[in-house]
């Protein structure tokens, strides 16, 4: 069950539902692991129901593993692949690896600052998308690299990006 609908905030009855999933989670997969071992895949698990992490689910892996609460900000906010706050449709990453660097990636990320009116880390306000960056997308020679969830766009020219993010847009109007 993916509850989260990549709105800024979930609805109560959405939240309270992923929070009873995620219980059902740990009660079952528990006695098969010990907790701190338990640990990466419940989170991964959180980040499956709600698109992110939010504080209440970590409040309840806390209680439920018997893990203090840092030490789960701490590997929630070490790796990647996790998020504090709710995700975009579509997550754009700017690599910022010394070949993109090099290349012009600093210009693709204020483009795309520029364009869709948001910092580094955002989501726009009707959720469409979100900005990061990242420190290497293995592209090296294909260099600047962009990926927009799992499309990779190489060799991009900041004179691209409204057309791209245009592509976007016009594939959700399509769903609508």
């Amino acid at each position: 069950m993916n509850t989260c609908t990549c709105a800024p905030e979930l609805k109560e009855k959405e939240k309270q539902d992923g929070l009873k999933e995620l219980k059902e989670f740990i009660k079952d997969y528990k006695p098969l692991h010990d907790n701190q071992g338990a640990l990466m895949t419940v989170l991964h698990k959180v980040q499956e129901i709600f698109g992110y992490i939010p504080r209440e689910a970590m409040d309840v892996v806390s209680e439920k593993l018997s893990v203090p609460t840092a030490h789960i900000y701490g590997m929630a906010t070490f790796y990647n692949f996790f998020s504090l706050k709710p995700k975009a449709k579509y997550q754009i990453y700017v690599c910022k690896g010394t070949a993109c660097y090099v290349a012009g990636g600093s210009r693709l990320l204020e483009r795309m600052q520029e364009e869709l009116k948001i910092k580094l880390g955002d989501v726009t306000p009707d959720g469409l998308f979100g900005l990061s960056i990242t420190r290497c997308l293995g592209c090296c020679g294909l260099s600047p690299v962009v990926q927009i969830n799992e499309e990779v766009f190489v060799r991009l020219v900041p004179e691209k990006i409204p057309g791209i993010l245009e592509k976007f847009r016009k594939q959700e109007k399509k769903v609508k």
